[in-house]
């Protein structure tokens, strides 16, 4: 083979630096798309996580501070100290009724009170086991497949970046219940849909403005994913990231211990008394 034809034939002198550019933006765009699944899947990880710590400590948390309360309110009855009796008005009012608190305990307090739930699980009795806190692995891939495939980012022109946009909606919304089911049908849909052809990507001046789209979308990110790891849950989900379940037993020991030795300590000031 002659040099000219090796030389013609080499892809890297033929091709055009617009063609390189294009590479580069699909190549961030890929980058950006998996970043976004990631992010996702922590602040839907989080979110369930915060509902469950609720869910099951709630009451518990709700009967340390009647404890303290409790307290406060019999070493002042004794002491008659201002500043104890004080101690006792503030931790009172941390426990009256606020608005919002059923929203706080997710149907753990009812009308009477604690419900029988929430006081099965301050006596140990057996309770209904809660919702898993993470989506189980088959959802986990439906959702990547699907975010990859479908992604608003991926969009040519912004009638498609509108049906896109929905359609991702729908695909977190199914995520964040881990409904395997109606994940799967969404795909089907999708596949199902209208075919898009590819536009062209733009030329020189567009391509860099779309990385640098792209630049930007990312420091948003990493500032929403910091701001999820920082958070009280998602500290405590960084615990164990592979077994929550267990995080929240373990947890949930330490409180029964804490109001077992609440108990004591309040049993012992009206004994005294």
């Amino acid at each position: 083979m002659s040099q000219e034809t090796a030389g013609a034939s080499d892809p890297d002198e033929s091709e055009r630096p617009e063609a390189r550019l294009e590479r580069a933006v699909r190549a961030a765009e890929q980058a950006l798309i998996e970043f976004e699944i990631a992010v996702e899947t922590f602040r839907v990880e989080v979110e369930n996580f915060s509902r469950l710590h609720h869910q099951k400590l709630g009451p518990m948390y709700a009967r340390l501070d009647e404890l303290d309360a409790q307290i406060a309110e019999a070493r002042a009855a004794r002491t008659g100290d201002p500043e104890d009796l004080r101690r006792a008005r503030d931790l009172r009012a941390l426990v009256m009724p606020m608005p919002g608190v059923d929203e706080l305990f997710h149907d753990w307090l009812d009308s009477d009170g604690l419900s029988d739930a929430a006081g099965a699980m301050l006596t140990e009795q057996p309770v209904r086991p809660p919702e898993r806190v993470r989506p189980s692995e088959e959802v986990r891939k439906l959702y990547r497949e699907l975010v990859r495939r479908a992604h608003p980012d991926l969009a040519q022109d912004e009638p498609e970046r509108v049906r896109r946009d929905g359609f991702i909606a729908r695909v977190n919304a199914a995520y964040g219940r881990g409904d395997a089911a109606l994940l799967r049908e969404l795909a089907e849909e999708w596949a199902a849909g209208p075919a898009v052809a590819e536009a062209p990507l733009p030329e020189s001046e567009e391509l860099y403005a779309r990385l640098e789209w792209l630049a930007r979308r990312k420091e948003l990110l990493t500032v929403v994913a910091g701001e999820l790891e920082e958070s009280a849950i998602g500290s405590m989900l960084r615990m164990a990231p592979d077994d929550p379940d267990r995080l929240l037993e373990q947890i949930a020991e330490q409180l029964l211990a804490d109001v077992a030795a609440r108990e004591a300590e309040l049993a012992g000031l009206v004994g005294q008394g």
